[in-house]
């Protein structure tokens, strides 16, 4: 399959056009309209600083349906104990330049460069990414961002500077989005981490019909308020 260099419009190939590992394209920028497109055709991007940016959309797909989340009983029991208090959209910017200096297993480095940073910030500021925070007392302990549309919430990243604050967050943030009735939360590739909360692959065919569902419904623009009765 080629690979194919984006033009200036925000435009994709179709995501079947993808190489094996789910490269689908190069190029574009990080401009709110690219981004919220490639989102609502199923494709993100994750390239390292001095790189082009990449385009992707892989085959299987790694996607958790909001009703079947798994709650091991060790992270049941530490919330039980109220060790962390998770909030919405409270520190995005903290969350996303944390989740760039988290050290992994593996990496050399981070992909959420100061362009994505940047980009994400600018999506946050319209209504559309979103962050849950875990605090320990004052102190940022944990949490992870991700960008809304319709009833879809694509996970990106997510860091924990204590035991378990990232876990915390993100099952009060998955418990939230069900009450909200969202149908699907994208968790782009498989992790054995994710697979423990119930996370799933599905081909990709499958993900894009679920996408189109889920597109169908309003996007719950500005910010999320854990406490709020009604979406914003």
């Amino acid at each position: 399959m080629p690979i194919y260099r984006l033009p200036r419009e925000p435009v994709f190939p179709d995501p079947a056009h993808a190489e094996p590992d789910g490269l689908l394209a190069v190029g574009g920028d990080l401009s709110p309209e690219r981004l919220l497109t490639a989102y609502a055709e199923g494709i993100f991007p994750w390239f390292s600083e001095g790189t082009p940016i990449l385009w992707w959309s892989p085959d299987p797909r790694l996607v958790l349906d909001p009703p079947a989340l798994h709650v091991p009983r060790s992270l049941a029991r530490t919330i039980r104990r109220g060790a962390y208090r998770v909030t919405a959209d409270a520190a995005f910017g903290d969350v996303i330049r944390r989740c760039a200096g988290q050290e992994r297993p593996g990496q050399d480095g981070t992909w959420i460069t100061d362009e994505m940073v940047a980009a994400y910030e600018r999506l946050h500021a319209l209504g559309f990414a979103h962050s849950f925070e875990a605090w320990e007392g004052e102190a940022l302990a944990g949490g992870l961002y991700g960008v809304s549309l319709g009833a879809a919430f694509f996970g990106e990243s997510m860091f924990a500077d204590r035991p378990d604050a990232s876990k915390v967050a993100f099952v009060r943030g998955v418990e939230w989005l069900r009450g909200w009735a969202v149908q699907l939360v994208d968790c782009q590739v498989r992790t054995e981490h994710l697979v423990r909360f119930g996370a799933r692959e599905i081909p990709r065919a499958q993900f894009l019909a679920r996408l189109e569902a889920a597109l169908a419904a309003p996007t719950w623009r500005g910010r999320w308020d854990l406490d709020a009765t009604a979406p914003p």
